[in-house]
């Protein structure tokens, strides 16, 4: 975690939309780059189980994106980890999830950017698509900003207006009743394209593309307007804990086809213990003197024929599983270390440490989950919170033991979790800040390992 560095009050823009694709992702990029030339420290986050959007943040601000979440996390966990991303921050930019009050249900705003505004008593800056509407955006405005009392709409960002004239029509109904802080013009050259799991990632993207969204942001947000009416008190910081002394490596799979990471997953298995070595799956070969790994999700299947050509690391893998080593995937890992990737097209030989293979594509999958552990390689009794959302699908081969029972938030229940001596293997995203326990246990299992007890797979 970041070191203290002032006591001063800290600006927290919260940027939440009416409903999906009305540009939250583009503006708050934009807004991180802007304040970024003022020689401001910015702390993005990210509403929501997403990790495509902390990609884009952490190439804007240089700092990991943190992901809030008011399903997956309690109320203090979620304050805690805003307090604690924030102690050398100037500006902290929270991106919101789908329209403001869209959670995981329709009774209530369980898991939606108007909860954890609320839960951070934080002002929200509310973009509106303005592209077909012009005095019908003050009932937008007027509803949005008094369907709930505790929450406080601090200004409105139009986007997608026609020109100055539209602009004034919306400016001129809305009368003051909310301060509009800016209207951004219709840049379609600016759009992220989307793929099957979200926005492209941004390696994708054109190499400038958070320098033209600041210039943008810069000729017509008031930022200055905008700092002032989200400044807050600046929260205490828990007490840090004591940096522990690394005990075991463990390998950590990162490139473009991997690169699905809650940034407080990593650093929980390092407070546990963990010196994390990451690696390239389609370039690189297995590093050595491992004691466990990690694959987190991603888009191997866009990568299928260069996962399957570096050989050096699916039977380095392989051989790892084989001898006891640790092996924890999630979702695009599971995958992974199956015996196939079955495309439309092709058949790609993987690690084959799982006695089956996955198929693309299938139904999307995408629920919150909560998991109870009843063995594996985290042990039985605990309990975790995640989320699903894949397009593949187990296909063929022999069942492996299931260690997870599994529910969602629509009460839909299954076993799952794949157990193959030290290693399991989920389509669960888990957040590991949702009970730390694991990180504890997976670095113990590791430790163990290293010490030269096994639980070869047979």
């Amino acid at each position: 975690m970041p070191a203290q560095k002032r006591a001063s009050p800290l600006s927290a823009i919260v940027v939440a939309g009416t409903h999906s694709g009305v540009g939250k992702t583009s503006i708050a990029l934009g807004l991180i780059g802007a304040l970024r030339r003022r020689s401001l420290t910015v702390q993005p986050f990210k509403v929501g189980p997403d990790f495509i959007d902390p990609l884009h943040h952490g190439h804007a601000s240089g700092r990991p994106s943190r992901n809030l979440d008011g399903w997956m996390l309690d109320r203090e966990t979620n304050l805690r980890r805003f307090a604690a991303a924030t102690a050398d921050a100037d500006v902290a930019v929270i991106e919101g999830v789908m329209g403001l009050f869209d959670g995981s249900e329709g009774k209530s705003d369980r898991g939606s950017t108007a909860e954890m505004a609320k839960q951070l008593r934080l002002p929200v800056i509310l973009v509106i698509d303005a592209g077909a509407i012009a005095r019908s955006a003050a009932a937008l405005v007027h509803g949005y900003a008094t369907f709930d009392p505790d929450l406080h709409v601090a200004g409105v960002i139009l986007n997608n207006v026609g020109g100055e004239a539209h602009a004034g029509l919306i400016r001129d109904a809305v009368a003051g009743a909310v301060p509009i802080l800016g209207a951004l013009p219709h840049a379609a050259e600016l759009v992220m394209p989307e793929r099957h799991l979200g926005l492209h990632l941004p390696h994708e993207a054109r190499e400038d593309y958070v320098d033209r969204l600041a210039n943008l942001i810069e000729e017509h947000i008031d930022l200055d307007r905008l700092l002032a009416e989200s400044l807050i008190d600046r929260p205490a910081r828990p007490a840090a804990a004591a940096e522990p002394t690394p005990t075991v490596r463990i390998g950590v799979a990162r490139d473009e086809a991997f690169c699905f990471y809650y940034a407080d997953n990593l650093e929980l298995l390092e407070h546990a213990g963990a010196e994390l070595v990451e690696f390239s799956p389609i370039d690189d070969p297995l590093p050595r003197d491992l004691d466990g790994i990690y694959i987190g999700g991603g888009y191997p299947e866009l990568h299928a024929a260069e996962l399957a050509g570096n050989s050096a690391a699916t039977d380095a893998i392989r051989e790892f599983a084989a001898t006891g080593g640790p092996i924890y995937a999630e979702c695009g890992g599971l995958m992974y270390l199956a015996e196939n990737l079955e495309l439309e097209a092709a058949t790609y030989p993987l690690c084959g440490v799982l006695p089956f293979s996955t198929k693309m594509p299938a139904p999307l999958e995408i629920a919150y989950v909560e998991i109870t552990t009843i063995g594996g390689l985290f042990g039985a009794g605990h309990t975790a919170r995640g989320h699903l959302f894949h397009r593949s699908e187990i296909s063929g081969g022999r069942a492996a033991a299931h260690c997870y029972r599994l529910e969602t938030s629509r009460g839909d229940r299954s076993e799952e979790g794949y157990e193959l001596g030290n290693v399991l293997a989920s389509y669960a995203h888990l957040h590991l800040a949702s009970n730390p326990a694991l990180a504890a246990a997976f670095v113990d299992r590791c430790e163990r390992f290293r010490g030269g007890v096994g639980g070869q797979m047979s």
